[in-house]
């Protein structure tokens, strides 16, 4: 299995810097992951040493909490592109969610997947930690009508990161209409191969080096 090509090689942490992002840059070339995941001030910088390369440039909309209005996620998700993002990360309005407010939620992704103009694949971050299972299949449903690629456990920024359980359950709802991305706490290979038996088909973690080596 080539573990470099499901893993979204990923730098969120708040006090990143720019030698953080050239360090994970050199690595995403070294290893060729599927993409580099990145938050927004990085992306043009991201891009322009990656666009001769197969590397995603990944970045997050809406991070971590979700709850910004849909039209700043709009905003969000132009400006990434125009930087050169490729693949789109954003967080769904949980509150609204658990408000059951299905028509907030489903029309908030589908303005986002609109946004991209067929430019980029989005990926609809569930906050899985803080949903209960209805809650769970109630969100990427949701994520599968409104049109995005994937269906992603977490942050990594909540009380809790994938679990297998979580992922099972997100494979089986989507029903092959959607991938599952799974991320927060995926350390060692060990992880990992259990995230892919359970179904997913791309890993995110800052941890991509150790897991491939």
């Amino acid at each position: 299995m080539d573990y470099a090509k499901l893993i979204d090689h990923t730098l969120l942490k708040t006090d990143a810097v720019k030698k953080d992002l050239e360090k994970l840059l050199i690595e995403a070339k070294k290893y060729n992951f599927a993409s580099v995941c990145i938050s927004p001030i990085w992306v043009s910088d991201a891009y322009e040493q990656l666009k001769n390369t197969n590397i995603a440039v990944c970045t997050v909309i809406g991070f971590p909490q979700g709850a910004t209005p849909t039209s700043v996620k709009v905003f969000e998700t132009e400006q990434a592109i125009k930087d050169g993002a490729s693949e789109i990360d954003m967080v769904i309005a949980i509150g609204k969610l658990k408000d059951c407010d299905d028509k907030y939620v489903k029309n908030d992704i589908s303005a986002v997947v609109k946004a991209t103009k067929g430019k980029a694949i989005v990926k609809v971050i569930i906050e899985a930690c803080l949903l209960s299972d209805s809650e769970k299949v109630r969100a990427c449903n949701l994520a599968v009508e409104a049109g995005a690629s994937f269906v992603k456990t977490s942050t990594g920024f909540s009380i809790g990161g994938a679990t297998e359980k979580d992922v099972a359950l997100m494979k089986k709802t989507v029903n092959g209409k959607a991938k599952v991305k799974a991320a927060g706490g995926i350390r060692s290979r060990q992880d990992a191969d259990i995230m892919i038996a359970a179904g997913a088909e791309r890993i995110g973690t800052s941890h991509g080096v150790e897991i491939v080596n």
